[in-house]
């Protein structure tokens, strides 16, 4: 069971498991998007702009920062909606075989009473092995409040 929206106290801090990103997740999400924009599909492409190879998307890599969020355990079955992305940053590129951790922080917090549940903004940043921030901002949640189902 996750963490209930009283539970979660601002400031609080936590981190996922690590992930590594691969050659698979980007041409799996390039089929599924039908982003096929060649920084994600063509070594050469990506090297002549400026990267070390193909990149993943940054849309992938959000993706893979909820799932990482999801991995903690503070959001299983106590969540009711995800309600906003904010201010979502793209700082590094990420490369297939780089390894992403989430680090986060419940940055604030609203009660919704009558809702049962209370809205959370969770400040995250995915690092990547070498201690880089490579994209980052900020989910809200609704969250369950206790005695509420």
């Amino acid at each position: 069971m996750g963490r209930y929206f009283e539970e979660l106290a601002e400031g609080e801090t936590f981190s996922s498991r690590p992930r590594v990103v691969t050659l698979e997740d980007v041409e799996a999400f390039a089929r599924l998007t039908g982003d096929d924009n060649r920084l994600h599909t063509d070594d050469a492409f990506a090297r002549a702009a400026g990267f070390d190879g193909r990149i993943a998307h940054g849309a992938l890599v959000v993706s893979l920062a909820t799932g990482l969020a999801w991995s903690t355990g503070i959001l299983t079955d106590t969540t009711l909606a995800f309600r906003s992305i904010e201010d979502w940053k793209f700082t590094a590129p990420v490369y297939p075989g780089d390894e992403i951790t989430l680090r986060g922080r419940i940055a604030d917090r609203r009660p919704l009473p009558r809702a049962g549940a209370g809205l959370v903004r969770f400040a995250l940043e995915v690092v990547n092995q070498r201690g880089q921030v490579v994209s980052g901002g900020s989910l809200r949640m609704l969250m369950r409040m206790h005695g509420h189902s």
